[in-house]
C-alpha cells in the first residue's frame, strides 16, 4: 500500500533512539510513546514491526474521525493516513482539512493539506515534497 511505502520513505529510518523536535523520543521510522527510552537501539526487523503496528492504530483513529474513508480507495487513505501518521490525529480531528475530506471535496483538501509545511515556525522542504505528494493522491482520489 502506499500508505506504508510514504511512512518509510518520510519518516526515515533510525535504530538508536533520538529526541524528536518536539523533546518527544523516537526510534525506527517515526515511533514515539513510553516503550521508547535513552539508550534504546532496535533492529531493522523491530523497526518495520512498529511502523506496522503504528500505521495500523493510525489508520484506526483516522477511520474514527472520518469513516467516510473507509471506502474512500487507497490514494486517499494513504494521502491522510500519511498526513495524520506525521502530525497526529489531533491536527487532522478539528480542522478544515478533515471537514473538506468529510465532504468529498478532494479539490479543496489538497489546497488544505499544502498548507502544513511549518515546524518550528520555519517552512520545511521535506514537509513541503510530502504535502506535495498528498495533495496529490488526493486529487487522485
Amino acid at each position: 500500500m502506499i500508505y506504508f511505502e510514504l511512512n518509510i520513505r518520510f519518516e526515515g529510518l533510525r535504530l538508536k533512539f533520538y529526541r524528536f523536535s518536539a523533546g518527544i523520543w523516537t526510534i525506527g521510522y517515526g515511533h514515539t510513546g513510553n516503550d521508547v527510552c535513552k539508550d534504546m537501539t532496535i533492529t531493522e526487523k523491530t523497526a518495520n514491526e512498529l511502523l506496522k503496528r503504528d500505521s495500523l492504530n493510525c489508520l484506526n483513529q483516522v477511520f474514527t474521525v472520518s469513516p467516510i474513508l473507509i471506502n474512500a480507495g487507497k490514494n486517499c487513505i494513504s494521502a491522510i493516513g500519511g498526513f495524520v501518521f506525521n502530525l497526529g490525529i489531533g491536527r487532522y480531528r478539528n480542522r478544515t482539512l478533515r471537514k473538506c475530506i468529510n465532504a468529498e471535496d478532494r479539490i479543496s483538501s489538497s489546497h488544505e493539506i499544502r498548507k502544513w509545511v511549518f515546524a518550528g515556525g520555519k517552512k520545511i522542504n521535506g514537509l513541503v515534497l510530502r504535502r506535495e505528494i498528498e495533495a496529490e493522491l488526493l486529487l487522485k482520489s
